[in-house]
């Protein structure tokens, strides 16, 4: 059985929407044509040109990378340029760019949960969750014809809160109207009032998933013109947003916490903030860039923040709110290979689906 791009894409952004990810990123399918069919994929976390030549000699069509190769605007593809000359390579040996960033960034089964899994954490929550993207819908159908309509909803994914399906809230009254000159009713005459047994039915369901739900709710649903409302919720989604947080099994002391990441991250050495005598037993993660969160990690009584990229005023800053553990921004990222490679494995099987080995991080350390 053949796999379009397409279908690949739509598995990626079902678990990790494209409007989840941040307003500066650049996620989605960067060169390539959806519609082309899958032959093998390769997995990394940043495009480079030893990344392109290994796709090549794998016969690798689609490359799925973390890191977007286009990043900044760009005016013109030129070989003299570095991106310019990787995009040209990647469109000469048709082989598809897709970045799945910041919306990865930003999933509970996504990069931190797989760096707080690391390190042990449980109880993990999101820690900075989003807002503004769930939407409640409520439409009315009638009586008889509820549960089919309800059922379409569900099946195509909608009326889920966190790890709970099929939910709804339901009621049932009177509904009234009169069809006028031109209407085709399914229940009534033109000209006549009507009253109808209604249930009215209130779903859950984000923002980016709007024009998609009211196509399926009009095709299941009876009525020539559908009663509905939407309403964005200023509800925060727990179970989408940046950085998480848990708890160690048990607490460990400041520099055992430090020997912990440098054996789990395979580091050499840990830049950190002064110690406070403190043990460390809740802990907050932030992959890649994370120093805009140190406050959000401090509000949240995280005894420890594990993030990179902190600059010297971050150290201070910190005041001696908690301990600071900057590991690095490749090193902190280092697991999101694998964790693209297994969840796309499990969805494709007529397909091969590998990690590439080449070791893209351009940060060296002389020891």
């Amino acid at each position: 059985m053949k796999t379009t791009l397409k279908e690949l894409i739509a598995e990626l952004e079902n678990w990790a929407p494209k409007p989840h990810a941040e307003g500066f990123d650049n996620v989605g399918l960067l060169t390539g044509d959806a519609n082309a069919e899958v032959k093998s994929v390769v997995v990394t976390l940043d495009v480079t040109p030893e990344v392109l030549e290994e796709c090549v000699e794998k016969g690798a069509n689609v490359l799925i990378t973390f890191h977007p190769l286009i990043f900044s605007k760009l005016s013109r593809i030129s070989l003299d340029d570095r991106v310019g000359k990787m995009l040209h390579f990647a469109i000469k040996n048709d082989i598809a760019i897709y970045a799945i960033h910041t919306n990865l960034d930003a999933q509970l089964d996504g990069v931190n949960a797989a760096i707080a899994q690391r390190i042990g954490l449980e109880d993990c929550e999101i820690l900075i969750p989003k807002q503004g993207q769930l939407v409640s819908l409520r439409y009315f159908t009638p009586v008889e014809d509820h549960e089919a309509v309800r059922q379409a909803m569900f099946d195509a994914g909608y009326g889920k809160i966190g790890l709970y399906a099929n939910c709804s809230f339901n009621l049932q009254g009177t509904g009234t109207f009169l069809p006028m000159q031109g209407a085709d009713p399914d229940t009534g005459e033109v000209g006549k009032q009507e009253k109808v047994e209604e249930m009215q039915t209130e779903i859950l369901l984000q923002t980016h998933q709007m024009e998609h739900a009211m196509r399926v709710l009009r095709k299941a649903h009876p009525y020539e013109e559908v009663a509905h409302h939407l309403q964005v919720l200023h509800n925060v989604n727990q179970h989408a947003g940046m950085g998480q947080i848990g708890v160690l099994p048990k607490p460990m002391g400041e520099e055992e916490f430090l020997q912990l990441l440098k054996k789990e991250f395979d580091l050499k050495v840990v830049r950190h903030s002064r110690f406070l005598g403190k043990e460390i037993r809740k802990v907050a993660v932030l992959g890649g860039s994370g120093a805009f969160a140190l406050q959000d990690a401090i509000r949240a009584g995280a005894d420890a923040y594990v993030t990179a990229d902190c600059k010297y005023h971050d150290f201070f800053a910190v005041n001696n709110g908690l301990l600071l553990c900057d590991v690095g921004h490749f090193e902190s990222e280092q697991f999101t290979k694998k964790l693209i490679f297994e969840r796309m494995s499990e969805k494709f099987a007529n397909f091969a689906i590998r990690i590439s080995d080449i070791e893209t991080n351009p940060v060296n350390y002389f020891l």
